[in-house]
């Protein structure tokens, strides 16, 4: 771990800002979203959503899945502030499908990891559940990529967010048209939300990590497979609407192998060394862009979302551990991604 110090710091504001310099150029992609006339009221219910504060993001340098993985992992989370005494957590990896050549899933190792780090800050509970789009089958998924046996192996138990009880939640953002989501129980009720993501490019979205990762938190038996109302309503416009119900208060994103390319299932393993970890989704997602080489304001979704969901600016995100310039890779984009895709 670097000494973390006023120096550092701006030495890594310096980087978040010219990270693209180095990475893929992105086209813009806010014309998606459509433009705003500046009289129209911001898509978002101010009560809820105060303008974003300072955030807190550790970046972890990780080589393999092999290490102990939980002493970091908690390391990184005292270093950000997070306190979980007492809460339930509810621990949300990316679990895609099970495809033993590629790096589609977040890494079962990290998962189990994170739950021992949350039980030895105090947690009361931890639970982990996801709702896979493609799958109908989820417990499939879960034995096939390897997470069944590391979750027993720490005696976590597992739920799947398709099949879990519902409830509504009304929707203080309004970029769809939906007014409300049905959402597991597991997700609404639990006092902690940890967004856990793989670090991916996206054929629709550029990225995929901790705010696209919230998909997996709306239940296929009310939306459909693969998530149909949310791909019918736009890819970019779910994201904001998903993540602003969800509101994921930690993400820690797993950047040890990550994919680039033809993503969220069909891209190439690439080795970046890095674990994200972050008290706003908003700004986790943008040291980790960061890192994988892409402009964060060239995403639309997350141009957008920090507007009101999450912290963006440099000067506002204090960042602790390794420098992530440290850490850069250039992944190469999806194919056909050129910004303009509006899901």
């Amino acid at each position: 771990m670097h000494h973390h110090d006023e120096h550092g710091a701006v030495d890594r504001r310096t980087f978040l800002r010219g990270a693209v310099a180095a990475g893929v150029a992105v086209g813009a992609v806010g014309v998606g979203l459509g433009v705003r006339r500046a009289l129209e009221p911001e898509p978002w219910d101010e009560a809820a959503f105060p303008p974003p504060g300072d955030a807190h993001v550790a970046v972890l340098a990780a080589s393999s899945y092999d290490a102990d993985l939980a002493g970091p992992v908690e390391d990184a989370l005292r270093q950000i502030g997070a306190d979980v005494r007492g809460a339930s957590v509810l621990l949300k990896p990316n679990l895609v499908e099970f495809d033993p050549g590629t790096s589609i899933n977040t890494d079962p190792r990290i998962v189990a990891a994170a739950v021992l780090a949350f039980r030895r800050m105090g947690a009361a509970s931890v639970t982990v559940g996801e709702g896979p789009g493609h799958r109908r089958d989820t417990m499939f998924v879960v034995e096939r990529s390897g997470l069944g046996d590391a979750l027993r192996a720490v005696e976590a138990p597992f739920v799947d967010l398709n099949l879990d009880a519902v409830e509504p939640v009304p929707l203080r953002s309004r970029y769809t048209r939906l007014g409300e989501l049905w959402l597991p129980t597991s997700v609404t009720r639990a006092d902690v939300v940890v967004s856990m993501p793989k670090m991916k490019t996206h054929h629709w979205a550029g990225v995929t990590l901790s705010l696209k990762n919230c998909f997996g938190c709306v239940p296929s038996r009310v939306y459909g497979w693969p998530k149909n109302v949310l791909h019918y309503h736009g890819v970019q416009q779910s994201i904001l609407d998903v993540a602003a119900a969800v509101r994921p208060d930690l993400a820690i994103v797993d950047g040890i192998v990550a994919m680039e390319g033809n993503g969220p299932i069909s891209g190439e393993p690439v080795p970046v060394g890095a674990i994200v970890v972050g008290d706003d989704p908003v700004a986790t997602d943008v040291v980790a862009a960061s890192i994988m080489g892409v402009d964060p304001a060239a995403i639309a979704y997350l141009d957008e979302a920090a507007r009101f969901l999450g912290q963006a600016d440099p000067e506002r995100i204090d960042t602790r551990g390794e420098d992530p310039s440290r850490l850069q890779a250039s992944l190469a984009p999806a194919p056909g991604f050129d910004g303009a895709a509006t899901g």
